[in-house]
């Protein structure tokens, strides 16, 4: 019991500075001895006004009642709200300090609000956490630290030790955009308005002619059969295939504001799935190392959505380079519908793409590929910045020159066919979106 009071006692700044005015009081006392008898005064009154402090802290059991409040699982690269509920039992006014052991992947040690709470009064306090790695996290201890007025001690009072959480691909991105695209609100985000081009013929019914149908669709035989104008109507072609194909080579392992390329291609294919589901396609997932991982088939059931976020959860990047010859070989075994693949890998140098090109080539003849790979946006900064010595000039040619081969890596998939997305991390899922939508504008899907 003694050890548990002593644990939870914490002396205070302001209990040592007047302390320290007693032992100078004291010191002052040896040549002016009338200050002694004051010293001693002083001092007695601060024991006693410290014990009363105590007193009034550790009278009560459950002074503070606390609890952290964290959702079931964590949103990658997204910024989450966690929630601390705190009551306060006290009959007086509290000062109150939280410090709450957050993971150790985020590396925060100097996690502290202070807020004042009122007697019997219960507060929610919320705070945010951003990951930027999938996996487990292990919150600690929630700590508060109660003072009273007088502001010479405070009571720890600890809660809720030991609480761990996954965290998943960015799933909170994800509804953003499903709330986005069923509201029509998509354009906020950068995602284009594409105009539809032609016609999918996929015959629905015959209908009377009302004003506004087109004309190229009025049926002349319905028309004479009825005496009066019969128009064919059509819907779109549905259930296309669509699916995203992950290299977890170790170029995908490169960072970008602490997240790896791998974390952005599978948040990408986290939305581009639910885009294509909302759009009546069906929705799959490859992954590929040194050696074939995941083949996830497409499909638009209800469960397709939460499968692919549980198999995104778990992949991890290797430090071998991806075997794209391992990838054509079974999209050619597996896939045996024609097919929009998008394909999210990265290519440094205009020679690594051309030892996979001649695999890119056969999947692109019974498939429509699309290869989406990453802006290296360090080499932009550095392009930009104004050279003054002749090694900064030589460091920004060679910058130029790997700027160059990525335009150059777009332009030569694009003469074999290969539509292709050049894009910075962060606008990795919104040119994603927008390059699955102007192929389906355009019918080739």
């Amino acid at each position: 019991m003694l050890l548990k009071f002593i644990k939870s006692l914490y002396l205070k700044p302001r209990f040592f500075w007047l302390i320290g005015g007693c032992i100078g009081l004291f010191i002052a006392s040896f040549p002016f001895e009338g200050l002694f008898l004051l010293s001693k005064i002083v001092l007695l009154v601060l024991v006693l006004i410290t014990f009363l402090d105590i007193l009034l802290l550790f009278s009560r059991q459950n002074g503070l009642i606390g609890k952290r409040l964290i959702p079931d699982k964590l949103s990658n690269g997204d910024v989450n709200d966690i929630l601390v509920e705190i009551e306060n039992n006290y009959g007086f006014n509290v000062h109150l300090s939280i410090i709450d052991e957050v993971p150790a992947q985020f590396q925060m040690r100097d996690f502290l609000i202070e807020i004042q709470l009122p007697k019997k009064i219960s507060k929610t306090i919320k705070y945010h956490l951003k990951p930027t790695k999938r996996g487990e996290y292990t919150f600690g201890a929630l700590n508060l630290f109660a003072e009273s007025v007088l502001g010479l001690v405070s009571k720890r009072y600890v809660f809720d030790q030991n609480k761990s959480v996954p965290v998943y691909p960015g799933f909170l991105q994800l509804r953003k955009y499903e709330l986005m695209a069923i509201s029509n609100r998509l354009t906020e985000f950068g995602i284009k308005k594409i105009r539809k081009i032609g016609h999918n013929r996929e015959f629905e019914q015959i209908k009377e002619y009302v004003q506004g149908n087109d004309l190229r669709t009025i049926n002349w035989k319905a028309t004479a059969r009825k005496q009066s104008l019969m128009v064919n109507h059509y819907q779109d072609e549905k259930s296309q295939q669509v699916y995203s194909v992950i290299d977890k080579g170790r170029l995908m392992k490169m960072p970008f504001e602490k997240m790896t390329l791998l974390d952005y291609a599978i948040n990408a294919s986290l939305v581009i799935s639910k885009i294509a589901l909302m759009k009546d396609d069906k929705a799959g997932l490859i992954t590929f190392g040194s050696k074939m991982d995941t083949i996830l088939p497409a499909s638009k059931n209800n469960s397709q959505m939460s499968t692919i976020l549980e198999t995104l959860y778990n992949q991890k990047t290797a430090y071998k380079d991806a075997s794209f010859e391992k990838l054509y070989i079974n999209i050619k075994k597996r896939l045996n519908q024609r097919s929009l693949v998008l394909l999210y890998t990265n290519f440094e140098s205009f020679s690594s793409m051309q030892r996979q090109l001649p695999y890119l080539r056969k999947i692109a003849r019974n498939h429509l590929l699309v290869v989406i790979f990453f802006e290296n946006t360090e080499l932009k900064t550095l392009l930009e910045k104004e050279s003054e010595t002749l090694e900064e000039i030589y460091i920004q040619t060679i910058a130029e020159k790997i700027a160059h081969e990525k335009q150059m890596i777009a332009k030569e998939l694009l003469k074999f066919g290969i539509q292709s997305v050049l894009t910075p991390p962060k606008n990795l899922t919104i040119d994603s979106i927008n390059k699955y939508l102007e192929l389906k504008a355009r019918g080739m899907i």
